[in-house]
């Protein structure tokens, strides 16, 4: 007997997930057995690593597919929109048949939905989000607003995905060799005012055994308390008709050398130069 993706005593579960809130389309979507060997993967798959499908296949080994495919028909066959790790999994299993939802969708609806997906999905590394929500965000030219929107996501969070998917990609792949996945120590790796600042902060993580959010908010803190800003004297005369101000370029500046700096303007003045 074919091996079914669907379990006897199961049901289609219409997701929300999976339906309502992927995109608005035409048309109801219709769910259906089809033969696995009818599937096609979608080419333009945002999910750079379909990563370790051993839970998954043991998963569908015992329980079938639960959560529908999500597909569009192209003549006799059918191109996978959402569910390409399902898919392949199933592959590895053996199944025959997989439960599916078909869409009417377009090419721009196809990559939209796989997209949004994609990025729904909580498996997906800090960089392949950011990724797909630059893709979605650069081909519909949709605002940070827009895509939290359509994400269901906060503006900050789409921020801050989009500012770690803004990291060269030097820093990426130093990123990807020291396994730091954090999404606040990429923020924190982001957020450097340098690429060579960069590069040593992604150093100094492994070595110290892993950074945690508090270690690095510190560390910040006293890098910007020892950036300390050049020391600037202002005067504002007693009848409040003008003002004076002198910036130096110490950081720490003496009350003898603001009067030699100040004696040296009039004995300037008195000789007419530094005049306009």
């Amino acid at each position: 007997m074919p091996r079914r993706g669907l379990p006897q005593t199961l049901e289609m579960r219409h997701d929300a997930h999976y339906v309502d809130a992927l995109a608005a389309s035409s048309g109801a979507p219709v769910g259906r057995l089809i033969a696995i060997e009818q599937l096609d993967p979608n080419p333009d798959q945002p999910r750079q690593v379909m990563g370790d499908l051993s839970e998954l296949m043991a998963s569908i080994a015992e329980k079938g597919i639960i959560e529908p495919l999500i597909v569009r028909q192209q003549g006799e066959r059918f191109q996978i929109i959402a569910g390409e790790r399902r898919y392949q999994a199933s592959v590895q299993v053996g199944l025959t048949e997989l439960p599916v939802i078909i869409r009417d969708v377009d090419d721009g609806e196809l990559v939209e939905l796989a997209l949004i997906e994609n990025i729904q999905r909580k498996d997906l590394t800090p960089f392949e989000e950011g990724s797909a929500i630059q893709t979605l965000g650069e081909t519909y030219r949709y605002t940070h607003e827009e895509l939290a929107r359509r994400l269901g996501k906060s503006r900050t969070g789409i921020t801050e995905s989009l500012t770690i998917s803004s990291l060269p990609e030097e820093i990426k792949s130093l990123c990807r060799l020291a396994d730091i996945s954090s999404k606040s120590v990429l923020l924190s790796i982001a957020r450097q005012p340098s690429q060579e600042a960069m590069v040593a902060l992604v150093e100094r993580i492994p070595r110290s055994g892993g950074t945690t959010r508090a270690e690095l908010r510190e560390s910040a803190n006293r890098r910007r308390k020892s950036r300390a800003k050049p020391y600037v004297f202002k005067y504002l005369g007693s009848a409040k008709d003008f003002r004076l101000q002198l910036n130096f370029r110490k950081t720490k500046v003496q009350r003898s050398e603001i009067i030699q700096v100040l004696e040296q303007i009039l004995a300037d003045l008195k000789d007419q130069r530094g005049l306009s």
